[in-house]
């Protein structure tokens, strides 16, 4: 993705169960009608997108686990895409259109120079209206040699143990004893926000010409690692 998923430096794809595999190409235009997609998604769609394929179905059926509100199934699509760049407006988009939770491994390259990428975001059902889906900021393992060796998929007590094992894979801090998936995600999400203010604090402090001023901007990044580092934990 060219910008806004937080990656994880570790990396891994997943063998998924044969007995899962869906195949099927998804028609860019039974996204827009899902998704009430704008002339901007379309033309994103047009320009970084070559081909859609919901390659598995992971469901009760097909591997042999127990639904779970809010994962009864969970999707993998697999995204050939037309360049090295993709707007996460087009994930939106898709994950906006199919009301399942949904892991992307996005492919870029032919041969020998073929690449992969696994990119999701946690989604779950809305508490105030359950029809709706809510979504959390994008997660993403760093690019892969697409011939890169799959490991075994996570093993799982239900659905909702597989999905927070296959989003454990993207996340870039791991989980703290006894925490849930969503307090995991909620820390994970405010220590890349925190991140990006220590960036912005450390520029500034750069810039900064007053004596006065860099210490209580020194005084404030200070403040700000000591956060990251508690989030970190």
């Amino acid at each position: 993705m060219s910008q806004g998923a937080t990656t994880q430096r570790q990396a891994a794809l997943i063998a998924y169960p044969k007995q899962a595999a869906f195949g099927r190409v998804l028609p860019k235009n039974k996204i827009y009608e899902h998704s009430g997609a704008n002339t901007r998604l379309k033309d994103l769609f047009v320009e970084q997108v070559e081909q859609i394929v919901w390659q598995y179905k992971l469901a009760p059926e097909t591997i042999n686990l127990p639904a779970r509100p809010g994962v009864p199934e969970i999707q993998i699509f697999s995204i050939q895409l037309k360049s090295t760049e993709l707007h996460e407006d087009v994930l939106r988009c898709i994950d906006g259109a199919v009301q399942f939770p949904i892991l992307f491994e996005l492919n870029q390259g032919q041969g020998d120079q073929a690449k992969t990428q696994v990119v999701a975001a946690y989604k779950r059902p809305s508490e105030a209206d359950a029809s709706r889906w809510v979504l959390s900021g994008y997660f993403a393992t760093t690019w892969m040699p697409a011939a890169t060796a799959r490991t075994a998929m996570p093993l799982a007590l239900d659905m909702a143990h597989l999905y927070a094992a296959l989003l454990q894979g993207l996340m870039p801090l791991p989980a703290r004893p006894q925490e849930t998936l969503p307090d995991w995600i909620a820390r994970v999400e405010l220590a890349a926000s925190k991140r990006r203010e220590v960036e912005k604090t450390q520029a500034k402090l750069a810039k900064e010409k007053q004596f006065n001023r860099k210490v209580e901007v020194n005084a404030t990044l200070r403040q700000l690692k000591s956060e990251l580092e508690q989030l970190s934990r």
